[in-house]
């Protein structure tokens, strides 16, 4: 993230622990604010304690009700709001075969990856657009939106169709001042899953390499496997595609002031 330009207003959902944490610490020492959203009030009173002048607030991203006041608390104490890392997860790691439990917790885990960051960019964006400057909206999906894991399908299904969804923002945001970024972890050593052991890729060595990146100057951010040649050249690929074919049907786009394309 380019840091000298000037102080940016930062909010990252899932920002508690992990992660959204690791970020969250780089964009302080940086001399940017910085709120972070989680679920538990002790863990944010924690990560507050720990990081002063890290600002919290407690919101459930898999409720729609938890995300329109999260959207209405951001607006009201946040209106300069121009960095957003949409970053709050859950991986229920079970196969499909031994997936038994109640629907409710395959439906939480569909509404927090993949509703939940679809509505909030569909709240956030205007407040990001209206005043103009420049500004970034990142939703971090996964490697395993690219390669389905068997021991976590409802994740890999969910972070694909979160990837989808980025894309075809991104294509809509082209025009404005508001860059879209895909941040693509692979596995990260973090408590996803829930406590206990865990594997993947060090937290504060993923942090430190993605953090300066994040900047809007590029539209995947990827680390170890997802930033390898051949993984950049499939995304480059896939996104020429996309480009061929957004020409096929007339669909109103973002203007540069903010405002929308009447339908043609």
């Amino acid at each position: 993230m380019a840091t000298s330009e000037s102080s940016r207003t930062v909010l990252i959902t899932g920002g508690s622990a992990g992660i959204g944490l690791g970020l969250a610490v780089r964009y302080l020492k940086a001399g940017h604010r910085v709120m972070v959203t989680g679920r538990s009030p002790q863990r944010l009173a924690a990560a507050a304690e720990e990081l002063p002048g890290l600002e919290t607030f407690v919101s459930d991203i898999g409720s729609a009700r938890g995300r329109e006041e999260l959207a209405a608390h951001a607006q009201h104490v946040m209106p300069d709001l121009d960095v957003v890392i949409s970053n709050a997860g859950i991986q229920r790691r079970v196969g499909i075969a031994a997936d038994d439990a109640p629907w409710a917790e395959a439906q939480n885990e569909l509404d927090i990856l993949l509703a939940g960051p679809v509505h909030l960019a569909r709240l956030l964006t205007p407040q990001l657009l209206r005043h103009g400057r420049p500004s970034v909206y990142v939703n971090v999906t996964s490697g395993g939106a690219f390669q389905p894991m068997p021991f976590a399908p409802l994740y890999s299904a969910a972070k694909a169709a979160l990837h989808s969804y980025t894309v075809n923002l991104r294509h809509a945001l082209g025009a404005t001042p508001c860059r879209v970024v895909e941040l693509i972890p692979p596995a990260v050593a973090t408590q996803l899953a829930g406590p206990g052991p865990n594997h993947g890729a060090d937290p504060e060595e993923f942090c430190d390499t993605v953090f300066p990146l994040l900047d809007g100057s590029r539209p995947e951010v990827g680390f170890g496997p997802t930033a390898q040649p051949d993984f950049i050249e499939r995304l480059a690929a896939e996104n020429r595609a996309f480009e061929a074919a957004s020409t096929r049907f007339a669909v109103p786009l973002y203007r540069p002031d903010g405002s929308v394309e009447k339908p043609h």
